[in-house]
Order: C-alpha cells, then structure tokens, then sequence
C-alpha cells in the first residue's frame, strides 16, 4: 500500500507549483461606537451584485473581499491588502466606519433592522435578497452576521473522488484549525439576547467560555436544528449530490408554514424545502466548481466535476490586519496537502456524528489541558492526536518549501508546532487575555481598539494611483453590468423564481442555464 510519502513523493514539483489558493472575506462595516453600521453599501465601491472583488454576504452592512486566484500565498494576500486599502479609502470618505476584526459581531440592533443585502430590481437582484430573507426567517438575522474567512484551494490532476478523500479527512481532522486559529472565545451580549445558551458571564455587556476557541464554529454558529436531520456523505460526488438534491427538493413542514409569499404579497423566501439553494447547506468545507452565468452549482458539479475546495471555519485573525497571516495560510496548504494524500477511508453515519460532536467539544472546550476527543471509537488525547498530524506534516512542508525556495512553510510548521505547546499563545488565548487585562473584560471595547488599529494602520498604505484607476473602472463597469442584467430581464419574478428553483435544474444533462448573470 502506498504511504503518504509514496503519494508526495509521486507528485511532480509542477504539480505542487500549481497550487492555487483564494481568499473570500467576511467583516461587518461597524461605527466608531462599536455598533453595527447601518448605512447603505459604499456607492463609491460599485454594484455589490456584479463587482468581482467587492461585494456584500448576507447584510448590507456585511462586506465581502474576493481575491482572484493566485500562485503563491504571499500574492493571494498582497491583492487581500490592495482590496483592503481602496475599500478603507472609500470609507474614509463616508465618515468615521471601520471592518469589525472578529468574526463575531458588533454590537447589533433588534433582529428585524439588521439590514439585507440589497441588489437591485434584476431578477436575479431580488432573488439574492429574497434567499437572504429566507435565511433571517429560517434562523434568524443575528446568526448570519457573523464573518470568517474562507480558503479556497485546489492541486492540478485531482479528480471529483480524490476531492472527496480530501474533504473526508479535512472533517477527521478539522479540531487542528479550531484549535490552532480559532479567535473567537467571546461574544457581545446582543448576539445571544433572547437565546439559550452556556456562556458565562465576562463583564459588561460580554460573554464568554474559559476555554472555548471558536464560539463561530460552536453550537451559537453556523447551526440548524433543520439541517441537522440531514445524512449527507462525503464518499463520493454522486452519494453527495444526491443528498443535497434531497435537502433541495424535499418540503419542510416548518418552512411551509412560513410561505414564499406573506399576505401582502412580499416574499418571505425563496422555496419552502429544506434547503432554498445549495449555499444554505452549512458545512467546514465544501466541493465547488466555477459556475456558469445562471447555472446551478449542483448541475455543475453533475457535469464537470469537483474543481476546488473552500475550506470555511477559519476564523478573522483581529491580530493581523487583514484577518489572515501568511504563516496560516502556508499551514492551510500543508494540511490540505496532507488531506489529499492520507488515506482516506469511507465515512459512517456513527463516525459523522462523532465528528459533529469532535468539532463542539473543540470549539468550546479546546484549550481545556487534557480534554479527549472522539478516533475510530476511541477516546484520545485533543493535544495528543494535533501533535501526531503535525509530525506528518514534515515531509510536506520540505517538499513545498523546495519548490518554493527558503524554509516558510518548515517555519509555518513550526510556529503551530509551538502554539499547540504553548496554549496562552493561541489566538483564542490572546484574545481573552487582552479582553481582561487591557479592556475591563468588554469584548467590544477590545476588537473596537483592533478595528480602529486597523482601520489607521490599512489607511496609513492608501491605494496607489493605478490601482484606484483599476478599481474606479471595476466599480463602473459593475454599475453598468447590473444595469445590462436589468435591462435583458424578460420574465415576471415569480417566473423567474419557479424557474430558478426548478428541480430538473439539479440533474445531469439538464439545460440548466438561465438569463440573469450572476449566481444567487
């Protein structure tokens, strides 16, 4: 049986210079006072339905940065730092706004005056807004306003199933980056007002759990009672897509109760299934294929076959001014590496589950010295089983850092080697330690300091003259595409919505494409 060093060894130093990687990030626009902004999405930064690099997640207060894909993380993160310079020039100009630096949110108004996401009146504008109306019905506003950072990563000559072997061992092993770059322990009190829930009490207006790394990826996150009935495998593209076909066709008592429409006529969502569309599927990491203009994302990966990977539970770093270092981005590499050359058994609803429970204990007890964690059956050692996955990590890191030149990813190694030793030097630890020491235990008052550092540091580098020019042109021609999507709308929105949601769009062969430019 070929080793992981068999595997390594067989990959060409080509095929490692091919890694491509990408950066989506999140970050809610806040005040100076350290609430949430309720202002509209900057004009002067185009169309949020159309601009490639600038646009909004689930509110209008919620930026969304996209870089392009790139050969190296340096360069991934040098166009990171350029599409933060013309966005914090643009605000400059609005007033005193600044990025929230942590993935969990400011201080937020009632649920109902979060704002959503606006994109026009194109069909397609209204269905994003309509899906993110669903989202608010289906789990609440305040949920969604959380941000991270998602990675997106992909290797030459890796076929739909080895993707798959990837995302299979990316979830055994996810505790490693929960662990090594959660960085958010804390919580506004507004997040869980009128909710249950085990934080304890921090100080004013803060809450928090002693050794919790991610509260994000915890049971106050990105979870659903609803999609927690669903047995999606990772065996291979056709068990998943059929899951998630299911999970878009199948009705939802509760989510019928709620309608599409409300009695005066406005929409409430965009489907009563247990899923509107595919991006409401919440999960660590993803199989994703570059869409069509108006193709389904599930059609594609039918038709052409997984083409990447985004990897979603990375935390924003409120230490680096971007939210992502590149040490941590090296390590994202070496472990995405070490996904796909592992050996990757098939998945079992009993080991699913144990993984679900794996990814809590982690996210809310991770720094805990000795707390153990569920392998084959078996209860290990959290620290124990992290050490053992870095030691494999080795020969990687050798491996890129030869077709690199110099020692950055030995030395990304090393830096997590020596967090996992120290656990006062994790993110997760920093934060609190700050929180208490420096901020009279407010949350707030802490990432409102790490936003404004920011904010002075990122408008200290303004944008060079050519790339404001570049993004002038990108936001104008944005501008101009939502109109030409407007303008070439041929259908009633309700045509268009049945259309869209339609069934017989998920299927092979299908001619899944319709008129409206973007995805929803």
């Amino acid at each position: 049986m070929n080793t992981l060093r068999d595997r390594l060894a067989a990959l060409t130093p080509e095929r490692l210079r091919g890694i491509r990687r990408g950066v989506e990030k999140e970050s809610l626009r806040a005040r100076s006072d350290g609430r949430l902004a309720l202002t509209p999405h900057p004009a002067a930064l185009g169309s949020a339905l159309t601009h490639p690099r600038i646009t909004t997640d689930f509110s209008e207060s919620q930026m969304e940065l996209v870089t392009g894909v790139h050969p190296s993380v340096p360069a991934c993160l040098a166009e990171l730092t350029e599409i933060h310079q013309v966005v914090y020039q643009e605000l400059a100009a609005l007033g005193d706004e600044m990025l929230w630096v942590s993935s969990m949110p400011c201080g937020l108004p009632t649920d109902e005056t979060i704002p959503i996401g606006r994109y026009g009146s194109s069909n397609v504008g209204r269905a994003k807004s309509v899906y993110r109306m669903g989202l608010s019905h289906r789990y609440g506003r305040r949920m969604q306003t959380i941000s991270g950072i998602h990675y997106n990563w992909s290797l030459p000559g890796v076929s739909s199933q080895e993707y798959f072997a990837l995302i299979r061992n990316f979830r055994r092993h996810a505790f490693v980056l929960l662990m090594l770059f959660g960085a958010s322990p804390a919580v506004c009190s507004s997040f869980v007002a009128g909710r249950q829930h085990a934080l304890e009490h921090l100080g004013e207006g803060s809450m928090y759990l002693p050794w919790a790394t991610s509260l994000r990826m915890g049971r106050l996150g990105y979870q659903s009672d609803a999609q927690a009935t669903l047995a999606v495998s990772y065996n291979g593209l056709d068990s998943y897509a059929a899951s998630l076909e299911d999970a878009l066709t199948r009705p939802y008592p509760p989510y019928e109760a709620i309608g599409i429409q409300n009695p005066g006529g406005d929409y409430n969502q965009l489907a009563t299934t247990l899923l509107q569309i595919e991006n409401e599927f919440y999960g660590t990491i993803r199989p994703k294929r570059v869409i069509h203009p108006g193709e389904r994302p599930l059609h594609a990966l039918r038709e052409r076959g997984v083409e990447y990977v985004e990897v979603r539970l990375m935390d924003l770093d409120p230490f680096e001014p971007i939210g992502i270092s590149a040490a941590t981005g090296r390590f994202l590499d070496l472990f995405l590496l070490h996904c796909l050359l592992a050996d990757s058994p098939p998945d079992t609803p009993e080991e699913i589950a144990a993984l679900k429970e794996n990814q809590h204990l982690t996210a809310a007890f991770g720094r805990q010295p000795g707390l153990k964690l569920t392998r084959g059956g078996q209860q290990v050692v959290l620290t124990d089983w992290a050490g053992e996955l870095l030691d494999q990590l080795d020969p990687l890191a050798a491996a890129l850092d030869a077709v690199d030149g110099g020692q950055a990813y030995a030395q990304a190694l090393a830096d997590a080697r020596a967090a996992l030793a120290a656990p006062d030097t994790l993110p997760s630890a920093r934060v609190l330690a700050a929180v208490r020491e420096q901020h009279g235990n407010s949350f707030v008052s802490f990432v409102r300091e790490r936003s404004q550092a920011t904010r002075a540091a990122l408008r200290a580098q303004p944008p060079t003259a050519a790339l404001k020019a570049h993004y002038d042109a990108l936001a104008a021609e944005s501008v101009c595409e939502q109109r030409r999507i407007k303008a070439a709308d041929r259908l009633p929105f309700e045509d268009y919505r049945r259309q869209y949601v339609a069934a017989e769009r998920l299927g092979l062969g299908a001619d899944a494409r319709m008129t409206g430019g973007v995805a929803v």
